[in-house]
């Protein structure tokens, strides 16, 4: 949960690089509550809860992305690939999933 929080409080942050745990610890976080707002919704019927969930999520969804693509030396730009169906999706998860590379122009290794 500290990954998360951590994530959110680094609200609109591009800079800088998110190691793998702390992007898919957002990742997984984000997917458990999302589950348990859209059940919420179902049960009162409606779609609010959803949307703003979303909609409040969406600026520390791209910044946390941003930052792990920067970490394997990619600018964040490369999200982009998302619009493309299935294969920029693929492409996207097999930057996020690449181990983090040495010090760049993003900033020192988070491992080290």
């Amino acid at each position: 949960m500290e990954h998360f929080i951590g994530c959110l409080k680094k609200y609109a942050d591009f800079t800088g690089r998110a190691r793998r745990q702390e992007f898919w610890m957002f990742v997984l976080v984000y997917v458990i509550l999302s589950i348990v707002v859209s059940v919420v919704d179902m049960l009162l019927g409606t779609w609010v809860l959803g949307t703003i969930f979303s909609l409040a999520l969406l600026i520390p969804s791209l910044a946390v992305t941003a930052r792990r693509l920067h970490d394997t030396g990619r600018t964040g730009w490369w999200q982009l690939l998302m619009f493309i169906p299935l294969i920029g999706w693929i492409i996207l998860i097999i930057f996020e999933v690449q181990d983090s590379h040495d010090d760049n122009q993003y900033g020192p290794n988070p491992k080290a």
